[in-house]
């Protein structure tokens, strides 16, 4: 079977290209309350039975995200028709993922992940946003974790690039220094 990330590619594209124009805070909290629910285990599990129609799972999708206040916008909806007609629900998450990398792309943002041991917020998470805007020499979309276990300083995810400037990664170098 094919990998969910070459499935999901032609149908994230698509999406793109047809959502150009559209407000991409509004179609992107769509698109992510839409994945939450495709996640849903039970939803799949209706979703794959032969004696469920496509149309029936969209409703049913359609009527979960009203509940919620979310109204789907056009481009959103044939999405969802189009992943449904082609048995593709599980591919879902991932389509609204690389969706997500192509606007940031587009705009020159990265997301990242700031874990703290401590809470981050406000100027103090300005401060290191900008830090960090500096030293990866782009816009980032910021997302703050909390994890005790560092213990102190921050680690920072942006794509594939990790800065680690917490104490339990220096404590990890130098106990790998003193048994070498």
């Amino acid at each position: 079977m094919a990998e969910l990330a070459t499935i999901a590619r032609p149908y994230a594209e698509a999406l793109f290209k047809a959502s150009t124009g559209t407000d991409a805070a509004t179609l992107g909290s769509q698109l992510q309350a839409l994945a939450e629910v495709a996640a849903d285990p039970e939803l799949r599990q209706f979703a794959d039975n032969p004696k469920i129609g496509a149309n029936l799972v969209f409703n049913v999708i359609a009527d979960v995200l009203g509940r919620k206040g979310i109204v789907l916008a056009d481009a959103v909806q044939n999405l969802l028709r189009v992943v449904l007609d082609n048995g593709r629900l599980d591919a879902l998450p991932e389509i609204v993922a690389q969706h997500h990398a192509l606007v940031n792309a587009t705009g020159g943002v990265s997301d990242a992940l700031i874990e703290s041991a401590f809470e981050i917020e406000g100027a103090q998470l300005a401060d290191v946003v900008a830090s960090l805007e500096k030293r990866f020499g782009r816009k980032l979309n910021a997302s703050v974790e909390v994890k005790p276990e560092l213990i102190g300083g921050i680690r920072a995810v942006v794509g594939d690039e990790v800065l680690d400037t917490s104490v339990k990664a220096r404590l990890e170098q130098m106990r790998v220094a003193l048994t070498a």
